[in-house]
C-alpha cells in the first residue's frame, strides 16, 4: 500500500468485516495510511493532519458504523520539512479521542555502508500518553518503542490496562525478537499487550513481519495473526489485569536506586 487510495482500499473492507463479526474497537498497524521504501529509507505518504485522507475516511467509518479506531500510525507533515509517526484514536462518533507521536527513532549504524537514520525524516515525539475509553484505560506506543521498557513502565503506572504497539516490525528482527519482547512487555507490567504489525512486502524494498499479536497480563498470546493480512479477533478481560497485578505486584515494589551510589560512599 504505497499511497493514500491503496491504503484506504485495503484497509476499510476489513474494517467491515470486522464490524460485522461484532468488533468494537478496531487496532490498526502501525503506517495503515501507507508505506513505501526508497532505498533504506521507508518513505510513507503523508498529509497535514487536518486534509489526511486517510484520517478522513475512518473518522466517517467510525461515525457511521458506532465504533472505536485506533490508526495504529499515520504519517503527518511535521516540523522543518520532515514527518510526524502520529497514532490516532477515533471514538465511536469519528471524533479524535487521543493522539501520541512516536518518541523513540531507529538510527544506528551497521557498517560503513548500512546506514539507518529514522530521524532524518522524522520528527520525535516527547509525551508519553495515556487515555480513558469505555473499553479501559490505554496507552500508546509504537514499533521501536517496544524495546524502551522503561516507557512502558510509565504508562502502567499511570494506570494503563492496556498497551498497544501498533508496528511495521521487519522480518528478519520480527523472527527474533517480537514475541518474547511483546510477552515481557506484558509480563513486567501486568497488562494486555496489543499490538497490530503490518504484513508482507513494503513496496520498494523490504518485508514487514506481520504476526499482530495480542498478550494477557501472564504473558500467554491469546492471537496472532500469523504472517498473512486479515483480522485477528480477541477479547479482552480486564480483571485479569487486577488478578495478575495481584498476584505479581511489581508495579508497587519499584524502588528508587543510585547506580554511583558505592563510588559516592567510597569517596565520603
Amino acid at each position: 500500500m504505497a499511497d493514500f487510495k491503496q491504503a484506504i482500499a485495503e484497509a476499510l473492507p476489513l474494517a467491515r468485516r470486522a464490524v460485522e463479526t461484532g468488533a468494537q474497537f478496531l487496532f490498526l498497524p502501525e503506517y495503515c495510511g501507507g508505506l513505501k521504501s526508497e532505498g533504506i529509507e521507508l518513505a510513507p505518504p503523508f498529509a497535514p493532519e487536518p486534509q489526511h485522507p486517510v484520517l478522513a475516511a475512518f473518522r466517517d467509518f467510525a461515525n457511521e458504523h458506532s465504533v472505536w479506531i485506533m490508526l495504529g500510525s499515520v504519517a503527518v507533515a511535521g516540523p522543518d520539512g520532515k514527518i510526524i509517526n502520529r497514532s490516532i484514536v477515533l471514538d465511536n462518533s469519528g471524533e479524535i479521542h487521543s493522539r501520541y507521536d512516536k518518541i523513540h527513532l531507529f538510527d544506528v549504524q551497521l557498517s560503513d555502508s548500512e546506514v539507518y537514520r529514522e530521524s532524518a525524516r522524522v520528527a520525535a515525539g516527547n509525551k508519553a500518553v495515556v487515555f480513558d475509553t469505555p473499553f479501559g484505560r490505554i496507552g500508546h506506543t509504537i514499533c521501536y518503542d517496544l524495546r524502551f521498557p522503561a516507557l512502558f513502565r510509565i504508562l502502567a503506572k499511570a494506570g494503563a490496562e492496556i498497551i498497544c504497539v501498533p508496528a511495521a516490525f521487519v522480518k528478519k528482527t520480527g523472527e527474533a525478537h517480537w514475541h518474547v519482547l511483546n510477552r515481557a512487555r506484558a509480563i513486567e507490567n501486568g497488562v494486555y499487550i496489543v499490538s497490530p504489525c503490518a504484513v508482507g512486502d513494503i513496496p520498494g524494498g523490504g518485508e514487514s513481519y506481520g504476526h499482530s499479536l495480542v498478550v494477557d497480563p501472564w504473558g500467554t498470546v491469546i492471537a496472532d495473526g500469523g504472517d498473512t493480512p486479515g483480522l485477528v479477533p480477541a477479547t479482552i478481560d480486564l480483571d485479569n489485569v487486577a488478578a495478575t497485578q495481584m498476584r505479581v505486584p511489581s508495579l508497587k515494589h519499584d524502588r528508587n536506586f543510585d547506580p554511583n551510589e558505592d563510588k559516592k560512599q567510597s569517596a565520603a
